[in-house]
């Protein structure tokens, strides 16, 4: 099968063909940094880094470009209200997002170009619809782009052309949904903005929300690149404002795939604080829940389908990963046997682990089919198990399925198939006393070692394959 993306565009589902052949140009709606992201983002942020790894996994070199908007209405409003500068104010929502990409074990993109440092793109852009009529200045100084001057509108949301028409013009970032009308490229500076200001032809002012990501995708990816991804609450009017700007300047396709995911809501509403069900991955990670949990569940569902976050979606992807875990931990129990070749399964592991692999690559290249794909992992750690259970397997068998594992992290990132616990020699010394005390019939002496093992902080679980020490923290 060959990858494939249900495109919001074409609204049809399309094989990839990237622009370069073995190479993917991404670009990916980052955060405005004015606050801490919440989990509603890291959904969007999770499926694209599930995107990146998919094309990884594919075999394709990928340039993922991700923006950080630090010049908007809400970053100055924001600003001013803590006394701050807009710099200093927004660093730290910067700092406080690369470290919730590390908890969800996100990977880093090539580039993540700020706004404020990407202004004289904008200005340059602005200058070039100008120049070909598709923009105007107003009496207020600002610059507009219109929407009557470019007939395409729409294309992506699917807009009636006789709709299209422009109903006035919005200088603000954001406006209504149901709303076509003129927007903003350039704003005038007014007292709202304080010092946030830069020098342009037109005068003192700052880009518009939506120029920015046209200015900055096309500088690292080219006036032409292969996908765009998004939430779905972004395709109008950001979006489709980037299409019309960003063609319009230049004559060409602006992307060929966009992909965007669907929103997410919190036990079964919509998130807000008034309802009590608003949180970011800080307030998360405060409860109790790990990181990798946590990807877990913004992972397991489609990208196109609505997500139910809740708190026992949390502890059931606990208890897959638990199982999971134990499932390796058998493994490398049986990896690190000294007859690695011996007791052989009565079918060759290389079809089980050739059937995982496969039916794995083929749900990813169906528009990222996660359920499918996750299908294929749980069924490998079933039907391991079962010979595991059968002592049907070697240790060679063992490492095989270990390292088809670690394949399969690298793009779900929420196993531990490459990271073995370390039992310090005392521990594992009391574990070992402690089976020979078992073998003895000595049961009372097996309870207190089991005890002891307890209160430095192990557990230790009696498995058909020999005993197992797992931190009980």
């Amino acid at each position: 099968m060959a990858l494939q993306f249900h495109n919001s565009l074409s609204r049809q589902t399309e094989e990839f063909t990237p622009l370069r052949p073995g190479q993917a140009g991404l670009y990916t709606c980052g955060p405005t940094v004015y606050n801490v992201a919440h989990i509603g983002n890291f959904r969007a942020y999770v499926f694209e880094d599930l995107l990146r790894r998919t094309l990884k996994y594919c075999g394709y070199q990928v340039t993922q470009v991700m923006n950080l908007t630090d010049v908007d209405d809400k970053t100055i409003r924001a600003s001013r209200h803590a006394g701050k500068s807009l710099a200093e104010f927004t660093q730290q929502f910067k700092d406080a997002f690369f470290a919730d990409l590390q908890s969800l074990r996100i990977e880093p993109a090539e580039h993540y170009p700020a706004a404020t440092e990407h202004i004289a793109e904008m200005i340059e852009l602005v200058g070039r619809l100008l120049a070909r009529g598709v923009a105007y200045q107003a009496e207020d100084d600002s610059v507009y782009f219109s929407i009557e001057r470019y007939p395409k509108y729409g294309c992506l949301v699917n807009l009636d052309p006789a709709q299209s028409r422009s109903s006035g013009r919005v200088r603000h970032d954001e406006y209504a949904k149901e709303s076509v009308a003129d927007f903003a490229l350039w704003k005038a500076h007014t007292a709202e903005d304080g010092e946030v200001w830069w020098d342009s032809p037109w005068g003192r002012g700052r880009p518009g929300w939506h120029l920015e990501c046209s200015a900055m995708s096309m500088k690292y990816l080219g006036p032409t690149f292969d996908i765009h991804t998004g939430g779905v609450d972004n395709m109008f009017p950001h979006h489709e404002d980037e299409i019309a700007q960003s063609e319009a300047a230049t004559g060409q396709q602006f992307v060929r795939y966009w992909l965007h995911c669907a929103h997410l809501i919190v036990e079964g509403r919509k998130m807000s604080k008034s309802e009590g069900n608003f949180f970011t991955l800080r307030d998360l990670l405060g409860q109790g829940f790990s990181g990798r949990e946590i990807r877990y569940v913004l992972l397991a569902c489609h990208y196109r389908q609505a997500l139910n976050f809740t708190r026992q979606s949390c502890l059931d992807a606990r208890s897959a990963l638990q199982r999971i875990d134990d499932f390796i931990a058998r493994l490398r129990q049986t990896d690190s046997a000294e007859n690695r070749d011996g007791n052989p399964s009565v079918e060759p592991e290389e079809t089980l682990c050739q059937r995982a692999k496969k039916d794995f690559k083929e749900a990813l290249e169906d528009d990222l089919n996660i359920a499918e794909a996750l299908a294929a992992l749980f069924n490998l750690v079933r039907d391991g198990n079962r010979r595991l259970d059968q002592r049907r397997m070697n240790g060679r068998e063992a490492s095989d399925i270990l390292s088809l594992l670690h394949d399969f992290d690298s793009v779900l990132a929420v196993l531990e198939a490459d990271k073995g616990e370390e039992v310090p020699a005392a521990i594992e010394q009391l574990a070992q006393q402690r089976q020979q005390a078992r073998r003895d019939k000595d049961f009372a002496r097996a309870d207190a070692l089991r005890a002891e093992l307890a209160e430095q902080g192990w557990s230790v679980e009696d498995t058909p394959d020999g005993p197992r020490l797992k931190p009980s923290g």
